[in-house]
């Protein structure tokens, strides 16, 4: 049996009459830069993610560049981030010529661990680091109560990288106790997204959005993702081409009505893999350690609130390369997310000599990723698990 790690084809082909429609509504209109397709998704993002504003990018990594841009982080500055992310995450600071200082990972998450965010802050008796950006991997929130209480103790602004995480909630905790499930992407000063096609929500080519809840804020970003122009021709600050094509506005917008639906399924994929793992040794023996949701379950009313949207399925696991080039070598898609932690990558020279992460430096050597877009079927992961079985028992 052949088992793609993602299967676009199928997502296509229950909305293809939908999606050719609306690319021919654009490319008719003649209305190739922003426009009402563009105006359309930022609003109906915007409303999704519970902020005030959305602006309309032209990539996940674009969106969190014009964020940083938006600070004024500048040649010199310092930006806390974590290790164990996507290169984007770290590239846009070094393009703007600023230094990432890193916070190991929560083990059990993956997320950036607060407790030794603090750490390096307290640290910083100079205030350099003037930014913050966690990153919620795998479509699950960082642990954001704390991290933004850190954050306003030491007056800094946190930008969101939710690329892996739109429609992911947090429940954040109020002094009374009370709950509130807020949105990926809605808990700092920006919220950066990706609409890769990979990703929960995908275009048919690259795009992005930056969502927020500050006016200001939103307003500059809308100047500086068209070169700092306003009016034409009148540039008030040094901005970018960063415009989200209406063609991929165009595609999420029929796209994102399903986005609910899609999550509940990767909910259940990632329930039926736990289930069918968990009849196997794999797990008591520690071959293999199961994706937690580390913040429970939850229910809002009727509704099951999305503390995991599951972009991907991670498994901790023993033998992870040999692992890997079995189920590859038995047509089963699989990926390492990710084998080289940042603060390891060679383009960084001896920038960060002698920083240590040791929980991220497990992870990469660790993890693997397994198929769990919406489409799959309960056969297609049986024969995977068993597939995962054999390999350990020979």
């Amino acid at each position: 049996m052949k088992i793609p790690l993602l299967d676009l084809q199928a997502q296509f082909e229950y909305l293809e009459d939908d999606i050719i429609d609306a690319v021919v509504r654009v490319v008719k209109s003649t209305r190739y830069i922003q426009g009402p397709e563009v105006e359309s998704l930022e609003s109906a993002i915007a409303e999704y993610c519970g902020t005030g504003y959305g602006v309309g990018v032209t990539s996940g990594t674009d969106a969190l560049l014009v964020s940083l841009m938006c600070l004024d982080i500048k040649h010199g500055d310092r930006v806390l981030t974590t290790p164990y992310s996507f290169f984007a995450t770290m590239g846009v600071i070094l393009r703007l010529g600023a230094v990432p200082v890193f916070a190991d990972i929560d083990p059990v998450s993956f997320n950036i661990d607060p407790l030794k965010m603090e750490e390096i802050l307290s640290a910083d008796t100079e205030k350099t680091i003037k930014a913050i950006i966690p990153v919620h991997l795998y479509g699950q929130c960082a642990d954001m109560k704390p991290i933004m209480d850190i954050a306003e103790k030491y007056q800094i602004p946190v930008v969101e990288d939710a690329a892996q995480a739109i429609g992911a909630e947090y429940p954040m905790m109020a002094g009374d106790g009370a709950v509130t499930y807020k949105k990926a992407g809605s808990m700092g000063i920006a919220g950066c997204f990706s609409f890769f096609p990979s990703k929960n929500l995908g275009c048919v080519g690259d795009g992005g959005m930056v969502v927020t809840q500050d006016k200001a804020f939103a307003e500059k970003l809308v100047l500086m993702r068209n070169h700092g122009a306003f009016p034409k021709y009148y540039h008030k600050m040094v901005g970018g081409n960063f415009r989200l094509d209406p063609i991929q506005a165009a595609t999420l917008t029929v796209k994102l009505p399903y986005l609910e639906s899609w999550h509940a399924k990767r909910r259940n994929n990632a329930k039926t893999y736990n289930s069918m793992f968990a009849k196997t040794r794999l797990v008591s023996e520690g071959k293999i350690t199961l994706p937690v949701q580390v913040y429970g379950e939850a229910r809002v009313g009727e509704q099951e609130v999305n503390l995991h949207i599951y972009n991907q399925y991670i498994l901790r696991v023993e033998n992870r390369d040999n692992l890997l080039k079995w189920l590859q070598d038995n047509d089963i898609g699989c990926e390492i997310y990710y084998p080289v932690p940042l603060h390891k990558q060679e383009c960084l020279g001896d920038l960060c000599q002698g920083v240590e992460c040791p929980e991220a430096e497990k992870a990469a050597d660790l993890t693997i990723a397994l198929p769990i877009y919406p489409e799959l079927t309960d056969e297609m992961q049986q024969y995977l698990v068993d597939k995962v079985v054999e390999f350990y028992n020979m």
